[in-house]
């Protein structure tokens, strides 16, 4: 039995946060991300944006995957409050970047830590939510004599349809439902049919 993905809030669009913290310029950037390779991307962008910035440090998370790195911060100091921020935010599938230029002025480990820390999640703070509620995929085989049936239902619930595939005593398509919402489709299809619909998919709920 597999685990259904869980809603999680994410970014709506990209944002950036810039601030000056004892002569230091710290540009903050998050971004949605959902795969580490696209995460990276983002950073990949912003270090050839801003070539001339003293680091680039970062972290990311996606559900129960995260990194980050505090390209030559002392440890501990950069990627790692990042981080926290991400968590203390509330979101997912998100990648922070904060760039920073430096000023002259050491700030001392805890001075490290709450510039990356405090800019990155201040970042987070101010920009757009969105609520991400993943999907489950259902196959649907239905007698020729219930495609009205069928059509009717989907057209009840919201969900998002694939393509129909015909057979020779019906229609074979895949649908998009939300998990919550699975198992009262399937008993609507099943009286709507008279039970002579297939709906695969629901052991995984």
């Amino acid at each position: 039995m597999s685990v259904l993905p869980v809603p999680f809030i994410t970014l709506a669009a990209p944002h950036r946060f810039d601030t000056v913290i004892e002569n230091s310029e710290f540009l903050a950037f998050a971004e949605r991300a959902d795969s580490p390779p696209q995460a990276l991307a983002q950073l990949a962008a912003l270090r050839a944006r801003y070539p001339q910035a003293t680091h680039h440090c970062w972290a990311y998370r996606m559900g129960g995957a995260y990194r980050f790195n505090d390209d030559g911060e002392p440890g501990g100091t950069a990627g790692a409050p990042i981080l926290k921020a991400i968590e203390g935010q509330g979101v997912d599938h998100v990648m922070v970047v904060v760039v920073r230029f430096y000023g002259g002025v050491k700030l001392g480990t805890g001075g490290l830590v709450r510039a990356y820390g405090g800019t990155a999640a201040e970042c987070l703070r101010t920009a757009e939510k969105l609520e991400v509620r993943p999907r489950q995929i259902l196959e649907v085989k239905v007698p020729f004599e219930h495609l009205s049936s069928l059509y009717h239902l989907l057209g009840q619930f919201d969900i998002a349809k694939g393509e129909e595939e015909y057979t020779a005593t019906g229609i074979r398509l895949q649908v998009e439902v939300y998990p919550e919402d699975a198992p009262i489709f399937a008993t609507a299809l099943r009286d709507a049919t008279r039970g002579s619909a297939v709906l695969d998919g629901l052991e995984d709920a």
